[in-house]
């Protein structure tokens, strides 16, 4: 029964985030063509290298989440209410304190990037150092509700999660649309509204948890327990140092790109990233549903069923970005054009490869959440964080040789690879996975499908031309896709899952229309 209750909620959190992620795509898409037509190719180029870091504090909230979250799911997992109370208090007074930290240095950053290492117009010069202040605004609130977020998430509470994006993204459409109608500087304007929504969901945040769940108090004060603060402080300081990596090695492109190539490609980087952020919801609204699972596995000494897991959420983490990852691909082109309508240059090679890199990065996403179950993340941290910060070094080489610009995220694509072999290394060395099991259970069955979408996709491309092709394409491919992952991506106790849930959905059908007509 508690098997049944927990697949039954993963699969219902899951269809909740989807949901989301359906509504929060659409505006988002479009919110970005309203700020890029309302403020031009310079000045949005100018935003994303600047206040870029904003876009990505997605990816440094859900890092920085994991720290909470981890603690929270482990002692549920052992039952411990007190020391549920004790992690949440201890982690709101640590990420204040972090919080405070980045900006500070954000701010002694300042006065070093603008003098002479950024190419940007001097007549927008003083707008660029406005949107920089506002960043570090938004940094501060955002650390803030990490502890707020996490409890939620620990909670399988995706609901009131799903909700809260759901309202960021709409306040960010009011925003763009507003822009228009405003006769301020357009950009300086932008910027601080961005920053404003950050303090927004921190309040809603703090309302839902505090109404919701007696571990969560503002007296944290009550609680201050140093040994706790210092394991948190430990875990969180490698999983922030985890996510700066990543953060610095995306900025750290949006700069070597600036400086060699202008704010015109940085636009196009922009773009790029903007939707590599919107796919990458196919399949973190999956893993944001399992991983609470994945702790708690860990936390009740489950470590078998953790690794099943994290094999599980691997795989079909890849396949729900695939799926519509590898269509787009083939027709980004006509995408971008029918949705900014002016395309700045480069975009779509851009986008193209971030694609690439976001589908290899997938092949072992699952794994991560099992490092970070473990709490044995140190060394882990530091040689991938690290590997993956060579992606600057590397960019500026090949664009000092001479290579096209689209070559910085070819060397993208090839770190992402070896960050994926180094993840199966060391969960292997750390909790025993079996490399032979995860080839075959993984990656072997993932190819076939991807064949097949590709071939198809290829196909159409090739010898149909008509208007709006993009929808055929994506239609015809995702049914062979799913095909292909049915037949060959699924094992034969996933597949009987699969047969018994839609059993169980008819009779339930069933049942329902009889009592119907009973009733009539």
């Amino acid at each position: 029964m508690e098997k049944e209750n927990s697949q039954g909620r993963v699969i219902k959190n899951t269809i909740i985030l989807y949901g989301r992620m359906v509504i929060t795509i659409g505006v988002s898409l479009y919110s970005t063509r309203l700020v890029l037509n309302a403020l031009g190719a310079v000045d949005f180029g100018i935003y994303n290298l600047i206040a870029g870091i904003i876009v990505m504090l997605s990816f440094l909230n859900s890092a920085m989440s994991t720290s909470t979250q981890r603690y929270l799911s482990y002692y549920q997992g052992k039952k411990d209410e007190s020391m549920q109370r004790k992690v949440f208090s201890n982690s709101l007074i640590l990420h204040i304190i972090i919080g405070l930290s980045i900006v500070g240095m954000l701010e002694l950053g300042s006065l070093f990037i603008f003098d002479g290492i950024l190419n940007i117009p001097l007549n927008r010069l003083e707008a660029a150092k406005n949107i920089y202040h506002f960043m570090s605004v938004a940094v501060f609130f955002t650390i803030v509700a990490v502890p707020f977020s996490g409890l939620l998430i620990s909670h399988e509470n995706i609901v009131w999660v799903a909700l809260i994006n759901i309202i960021e993204t709409l306040i960010k459409l009011g925003i763009a649309i507003g822009l228009y109608y405003i006769s301020k500087d357009k950009l300086i304007t932008y910027g601080c509204s961005m920053a404003l929504i950050s303090a927004i969901s921190l309040v809603i945040y703090l309302i839902i948890c505090l109404n919701k769940y007696k571990e969560c108090t503002i007296k944290v004060y009550k609680d201050y327990d140093k040994p706790i603060i210092k394991e948190l402080g430990f875990f969180a300081s490698w999983n922030l140092f985890g996510a700066l990596c990543s953060v610095g090695k995306t900025q750290g492109l949006a700069i070597i790109l600036n400086v060699f190539l202008g704010t015109l490609v940085n636009a196009a980087y922009g773009i790029a990233n903007q939707v590599s952020a919107q796919m990458n919801f196919f399949s973190s609204a999956m893993l944001q549903a399992l991983n609470p699972q994945i702790m708690k596995s860990e936390g009740a000494g489950d470590r078998s069923k953790m690794l099943k897991l994290s094999m599980a959420g691997s795989k079909f983490a890849f396949f729900l970005l695939a799926f519509i990852a590898i269509p787009a691909i083939f027709e980004i082109k006509n995408i971008l054009e029918l949705w900014l309508k002016n395309v700045p240059p480069y975009t779509v090679t851009f986008c193209q490869l971030i694609l690439i890199g976001i589908m290899t990065n997938q092949l072992t996403i699952g794994l991560q959440s099992a490092l970070q179950a473990t709490g044995k993340i140190k060394t882990y941290q530091t040689v991938v964080g690290g590997v993956q910060l060579l992606t600057i070094p590397l960019a500026f080489l090949l664009l000092k040789l001479g290579l096209p610009d689209y070559s910085v995220l070819v060397g993208l694509i090839v770190i992402e690879f070896i960050a994926c072999i180094l993840r199966i290394y060391f969960l292997h060395k750390i909790a025993g996975l079996s490399i032979s099991e995860y080839l075959y259970k993984v990656i072997l069955k993932e190819v076939i499908p991807v064949i097949v979408s590709v071939s198809i996709c290829w196909l159409i491309v090739q010898y149909i031309q008509v208007e709006y092709r993009f929808l055929l394409t994506f239609a015809v491919s995702i049914f062979f896709f799913f095909v292909a992952v049915y037949f060959f991506g699924l094992s034969n106790e996933e597949k009987n899952q699969v047969k018994t849930l839609i059993k169980n959905k008819l009779l339930s059908n069933g049942k329902v229309k009889s009592i119907l007509v009973e009733t009539r």
